[in-house]
């Protein structure tokens, strides 16, 4: 969610009961403008929070003018002081994927390897040594994962040129009510994965410059996604279970949207079980 926006997107969503306490709103208000006039972003998004056994992990991330283009993302463990992340790599990825349990809330924490199969044995250990993850490569990974399976936007909210560049769309003004109802008018602000399996027919009704990500309506498993009315009725909440904790909001007719997580970085393995 916006960074200049944050006081007022975290009171359309506390209705899960999560959120901020009105100190650390004020002191992330504060230190996410001057964040982004240190680092010189377009734009900062206050990503959310991830807590782990002794500290909490507040997430930034900075844009450019490119919004699909990799963005730099930032931590902080007391809302003022933000150290970088590195950029993330599809093995960091691969890595955190085979770690269990909580956060630590210490970025120096070291992992190792306790389960891992015969090819990843063979690779890891070719120069002897016991392969170790920092927790800062897992925190990196594991917002990046959240980001490609539940980071969400309203359709049309974002349009994409010609030239393959995308931007927000100055003539958005929000879903009406009935759109935003349902799943098929969000997107996965992500690169796209069904829509490119798509026919040529199916293709035809889809505008190019709106359309250029997959919906939620195809998500696997069904019924990840609750979808709900808020703050008596102006507020259309939608909730993930896959990744419990990561929270969207949009209120119809206006530009107002954003998600945010607050959660222990774990997915949710027992869905298809819940269902």
């Amino acid at each position: 969610m916006e960074a200049s926006s944050l006081p007022a997107a975290l009171e359309l969503v506390s209705g899960g009961g999560a959120g901020l306490s009105p100190e650390k709103r004020a002191v992330l208000g504060s230190s996410l403008l001057l964040l982004q006039r240190d680092y010189r972003f377009e734009r900062v998004w206050f990503w959310g929070c991830i807590q782990g056994v002794c500290g909490a992990y507040y997430i930034a991330e900075g844009l450019g003018p490119d919004r699909a283009a990799p963005r730099s993302r930032l931590y902080s463990l007391n809302c003022v002081e933000w150290s970088l992340l590195p950029p993330v790599t599809e093995e960091m990825v691969t890595q955190a994927g085979w770690l269990k349990g909580r956060f630590q809330g210490d970025p120096s924490f070291e992992y190792e390897y306790t389960e891992r199969n015969a090819e990843d044995a063979e690779r890891l250990f070719e120069d002897g040594k016991e392969p170790i993850i920092k927790e800062e490569a897992r925190l990196v990974a594991t917002i990046e994962q959240i980001d490609r399976a539940v980071g969400i936007i309203p359709r049309g909210a974002f349009v994409k040129t010609p030239l393959g560049s995308v931007s927000e769309n100055r003539n958005f003004e929000g879903l009406s009510l009935t759109e935003a109802k349902r799943l098929s008018s969000y997107f996965h602000f992500t690169e796209p994965v069904n829509l490119k399996n798509k026919t040529l027919l199916e293709k035809a009704d889809l505008d190019p410059s709106t359309d250029f990500l997959d919906s939620l309506e195809h998500d696997i498993p069904q019924g990840s996604w609750t979808v709900q009315l808020e703050k008596g009725g102006a507020v259309v909440v939608l909730r993930s279970l896959l990744w419990l904790g990561l929270t969207f909001y949009h209120v119809p007719m206006t530009k107002q949207y954003g998600y945010v997580y607050f959660g222990n970085g774990e997915k949710n393995l027992d869905l298809p079980f819940m269902l």
